[in-house]
């Protein structure tokens, strides 16, 4: 899987909305290798949206058309300033993936992470996921540079999500809390309460 990420302070969020809606209604049709979205703007007016393509290849043939040229330029008025944009095949999915039905999706954007003990922590928490935390649908983790990623999880409910925060975990993963503190110490949330899932 080969995942675009694009991001921006956005000046119009209902700009930016309809614009995404026509692009799943006029554009997709024609977008070979196009796997899904997911995007939205957090309540301090950070957008952020995954694209996500069959390979690299699909993505850029899509990026060529002429269509697309002039979708991006009707929606990059929906931004104040600067667009960025991260692409990335290196891409490991957890759980059940992304899922269409979430009604919370959380953003951690990570670095300096040691990716062999992120595995490691992985395998252990999902072994345990299902009775654990029951609001985490799944998710994905695209890796941006050798210790830097942007991890998308969706969950069931916020409020959901919010109560199984404070569950205390299983004895077999509690010995893993420190390590997990750790982890969380370099991370940024970016919380989209209304997702917009395609």
């Amino acid at each position: 899987m080969f995942v675009q990420v694009i991001e921006g302070r956005v000046a119009d969020r209902d700009g930016l909305r309809r614009q995404m809606d026509g692009w799943m209604s006029d554009l997709r049709p024609g977008a070979t290798g196009f796997l899904g979205s997911t995007a939205g703007v957090t309540d301090d007016g950070h957008g952020i949206t995954f694209a996500r393509f069959e390979s690299a290849a699909a993505a850029k043939a899509n990026s060529e058309r002429p269509e697309q040229g002039s979708w991006w330029a009707d929606t990059e008025k929906c931004f104040d300033g600067e667009v960025t944009f991260r692409d990335s095949d290196d891409v490991e999915t957890f759980l059940a993936g992304g899922s269409n039905d979430a009604g919370f999706v959380q953003i951690m954007k990570g670095s300096g992470a040691d990716r062999d003990r992120l595995h490691a922590m992985d395998e252990s928490f999902e072994q345990h996921a299902a009775s654990f935390r029951p609001d985490l649908m799944g998710g994905f983790r695209v890796w941006t540079g050798p210790d830097t990623y942007v991890e998308v999880a969706y969950f069931t409910s916020e409020a959901e999500a919010r109560a199984g925060e404070t569950k205390e975990p299983p004895a077999e993963l509690a010995d893993q809390m420190g390590e997990f503190q750790d982890l969380m110490a370099n991370i940024e949330f970016l919380d989209l309460r209304e997702p917009w899932l395609y």
